[in-house]
Parts: structure tokens; C-alpha cells; sequence
């Protein structure tokens, strides 16, 4: 049962614990390639100019093994309030619009074109302390499903 959060922002910051597990589909002959991403994700607020109406600037770090090779790994986006109050407008680190995002009900689901791939994100709050994304990526470029859980680091 989803974990309802009234305001997302307010629910996301502080740091997370990350596990995500990548599987590429068009990768192997014999089946998926399998590749994990483990780390931290932080979410401290927004600084300079961007800092004008509020948000959070989201640092994800650690390594990604693919094919049995670890190498560093990281991310910046940014999330910026939404409207209703309590939701999220996700950018990437260059100001490009990625998704919203509205975890009011616990769940949200997100689309994202990037060329002629298709982005879908599941977002699904389990409860105070963890929750989960799942994008599937489709198109000619790519066939994808990453799998991320977030558990709150106290």
C-alpha cells in the first residue's frame, strides 16, 4: 500500500541510501545484461540564484558495475516546487525539463521523451524511510528497466 506525502520536497530532503539494479534487454545475445548501481543520493537545498523559490539540488554518487566492471558513478537534478503545492517539477543539472512528480497518493507515474526513446517512470513511496522508481526505456536506441530503491539514512 502506498505511503501518501503531502509535500514531496519536504519528504526527500536529508540523505538515501541507493540500490538500483539496470537491465539491459538488447544487450545480450542469451538474455539481459545485468549491471547495479550502489550509493547515496542527497538532497540539500538549493543555493545562489536557483535558491529564489526553493528546491532541493539532488546529488546521487557511488559505483556502477556493468559487466563486471566498477567504476565511479554520479548525477545532479534539480527539484523545484510544483503546482498544487506539494509536488515537484524535476530538472537536470542544465535546467532541461525531465518530469514531474507527485507523490500525494504515494504513487506517480512520469513520462519523458529523449529522442526516440521513451522514458516511463513508477514512483512508489512504501513509507516514511524508503521508497522505489522503476523506468522502463523503450525505442530504437534502447530497451531498458532500472530499478531503484531509496532507503532514509538517520
Amino acid at each position: 500500500m502506498p505511503f501518501p506525502v503531502p509535500d514531496a520536497l519536504a519528504h526527500l530532503a536529508g540523505e538515501w541510501r541507493v540500490e538500483r539494479t539496470v537491465r539491459d534487454f538488447a544487450a545480450g545475445a542469451d538474455g539481459p545484461v545485468e549491471g547495479r548501481f550502489s550509493g547515496t543520493t542527497r538532497f540539500t537545498p538549493l543555493t545562489g540564484a536557483a535558491a529564489r523559490d526553493g528546491g532541493l539540488l539532488h546529488h546521487e554518487s557511488g559505483t556502477f558495475t556493468w559487466r563486471g566492471t566498477p567504476r565511479p558513478a554520479e548525477r545532479t537534478l534539480r527539484f523545484l516546487p510544483g503546482e498544487p503545492a506539494g509536488t515537484v517539477l524535476v530538472h537536470f543539472a542544465d535546467g532541461r525539463f525531465f518530469h514531474g512528480l507527485d507523490l500525494r497518493t504515494g504513487r506517480h507515474t512520469a513520462d519523458h521523451p529523449c529522442a526516440a526513446d521513451r522514458y516511463r517512470g513508477d514512483f512508489t513511496v512504501a513509507d516514511a524511510d524508503s521508497w522505489q522508481t522503476c523506468w522502463r526505456v523503450r525505442g530504437p536506441a534502447k530497451d531498458l528497466l532500472l530499478t531503484t530503491d531509496y532507503a532514509r539514512v538517520r
